[in-house]
């Protein structure tokens, strides 16, 4: 993994790209590579090394023939096989999947994309045609964020590098207003910033002569028609468990230490076995966190698993000085609001892992929304995005003075399935949980100059088990219940069946008590800050004594004004 960055500009500032590269130099360590074509373009990229990590494989890279210029961040899984296919046409100089992906592109153009099997963001340059071409994976794991001002092109993988040469950047107030009032995180081309938007999960953009184009590449919907023939529980298990075992293979291909994240869930679990089942490595390392209360640590069933697999396991405890030390370090990292201390709790892992030396890990992301595991997907007419909160509401839009409420408006969301079920998963998938999860475990793990791979999010896993009926998603009164039947048996039955657990840290007790001075010093620093206008502060005072007075059964809605205290010093106060 690492970090690209470009102007495509008559009047590009090579000194500008540097300091972009500086920013974000943490997303890859290792090397630091520019490529200038005098009076159209910039290049740079900070380099990770994870795949033949000799210098002949340093970006931006440049194919035999001089024309195209490749700055990339993410891993090609598949690129053995793709090499394979394309050494009749192109020359290999390097073992790299960066060198893959160029020579696809050349051989088979735009339609390359639909090839490859990885996250990526990348861009190429087109010296001879002055013309770049950039992509993002299906599911948008990797980021590539742009802007354009006063016509130069920025592009970068994070926004505080496209934000230092900015002459205007406002934020962007209603996504603000509707993530205070329904909890959005934007839609999929937004951004918190006005100025500064993100290529979609699945597109691609092409700019020559000062005209973008956008087009989506990847259609999700009619990928799902291979899927139509119904296949019995025991043939889709079966299928499911092949392509399951094959991407955690793809995703072993790494020429450096590879470790796990894993919680007590059914997901980790399932994940922590096949491994081990199949790659017979047990000296893998495992990372866990916990607090030590135990109405929410997870630790227990972690141990309980890593009596089966045998791995070396790292427990790292999370306490309230933790979060006052680490918040605002990882409020500057995302740059936009982030998810709370389950977020703190995991780059934890991260900084541990990269301390003993491991520089890619893999995490359960993605099987709760390809096989409905979240308890809103059974309550018919669902609108929440938030698990565990029942009928409780996680947001406090009466805080929000008039005028600014009203630029709130409630994300309406495509439904392209004749089902409510496909629909929510859908969104979560392409709209709300996934896009978000992504985005707050990209910039963490990047923070730690660590690559985080997920092996479920695999296309091929997420359009099978999106297609399966609903009786092998949920059945007996349990989700995920197919993924339950094979993890039963390879594992003991009373992990496979361990209920769903939405809440992984103390975060409503430690906000209202250990955290008290912590959440009202941020709460205190809105109050001077330019999004002051935004808020009634009584009522926000109001609803901070009710929550201290027993009304905590969500405490997003805190966390809220706490990130937002977090950010306006970082974010807003320098905008």
């Amino acid at each position: 993994m690492c970090g690209i960055a470009g102007i495509i500009s008559a009047k590009h500032n090579i000194g500008n790209l540097q300091e972009m590269l500086k920013l974000q130099q943490h997303r890859g360590p290792d090397h630091t590579g520019e490529y200038v074509d005098p009076g159209y373009c910039a290049l740079g990229h900070n380099r990770l090394s994870i795949i033949d990590l000799s210098a002949k494989a340093n970006q931006p890279f440049t194919d035999n023939s001089g024309r195209y210029h490749l700055t990339f961040n993410g891993e090609i899984y598949n690129y053995i096989e793709l090499k394979q296919k394309l050494k009749a046409y192109y020359n290999f100089k390097t073992e790299s999947d960066t060198e893959v992906l160029l020579a696809a592109f050349i051989v088979w153009g735009k339609s390359c994309l639909n090839q490859l099997n990885g996250m990526f963001a990348f861009a190429i340059w087109d010296n001879y045609e002055k013309k770049l071409f950039a992509a993002r994976d299906r599911f948008g794991v990797k980021p590539f964020f742009y802007s354009i001002e006063d016509k130069e092109f920025y592009f970068s993988s994070e926004i505080k590098a496209i934000k230092s040469l900015l002459k205007s950047n406002s934020p962007h107030e209603q996504v603000w207003a509707n993530y205070f009032a329904y909890g959005s995180y934007g839609m999929p081309g937004e951004t918190f910033h006005q100025n500064i938007q993100q290529l979609p999960g699945g597109h691609f953009l092409e700019y020559h002569g000062e005209n973008l184009k956008l087009n989506k590449w990847y259609n999700f919907e009619d990928s799902l028609e291979s899927y139509s023939h119904i296949l019995s529980f025991e043939e889709a298990k079966k299928s499911y468990l092949e392509i399951l075992n094959d991407s955690i293979s793809l995703r072993f291909r790494a020429d450096v230490p590879i470790g796990f994240n894993i919680s007590g869930g059914v997901d980790s679990s399932l994940l922590l076995a096949l491994v081990n089942r199949h790659h017979n490595n047990k000296n893998i390392q495992a990372y866990t966190f916990y607090t030590g209360n135990e109405n929410y640590d997870e630790l227990a069933w972690v141990e309980k698993m890593i009596e089966t697999t045998q791995n070396p396991l790292k427990k790292v405890k999370i306490q309230p000085t933790d979060v006052i030390e680490n918040a605002q370090f990882l409020s500057n990292i995302q740059n936009e609001p982030y998810a709370g201390l389950p977020t703190l709790a995991y780059a934890t892992l991260f900084e541990a892992a990269k301390k003993d030396g491991i520089k890619v890990l893999l995490d359960g992301q993605g099987m709760d929304e390809q096989w409905a595991g979240y308890d809103y997907y059974q309550k018919s007419g669902s609108s929440t995005t938030i698990q565990g909160t029942g009928k409780v509401n996680p947001f406090r839009a009466n805080v929000l003075k008039k005028d600014f409420r009203q630029l709130a408006e409630k994300p309406v969301y495509p439904t392209p399935f004749n089902n409510e079920l496909q629909n929510l998963q859908y969104r979560d998938l392409f709209y709300t949980k996934i896009p978000r999860a992504l985005r707050f475990n990209d910039r963490i793990s990047m923070a730690y100059s660590t690559e985080l791979r997920e092996p479920f999010l695999d296309y091929r896993m997420v359009e099978f088990a999106f297609s399966q009926p609903k009786e092998y998603k949920i059945a007996n009164g349990f989700q995920k219940f197919l993924i339950r039947e094979i993890l039963k048996e390879i594992a003991p039955k009373d992990l496979s069946y361990a209920p769903k657990r939405p809440l992984q840290t103390p975060q409503r007790e430690w906000l209202g008590n250990e955290l008290k001075d912590f959440t009202e010093e941020n709460l205190e620093k809105i109050r001077y800050s330019k999004a002051s206008h935004w808020f009634n502060f009584e009522e926000i005072q109001k609803e901070w004594r009710n929550y201290q007075n027993g009304d905590n059964q969500s405490s997003f809605h805190i966390w809220q004004w706490i990130n937002t205290g977090l950010l306006m010093g970082e974010v807003v106060d320098r905008l």
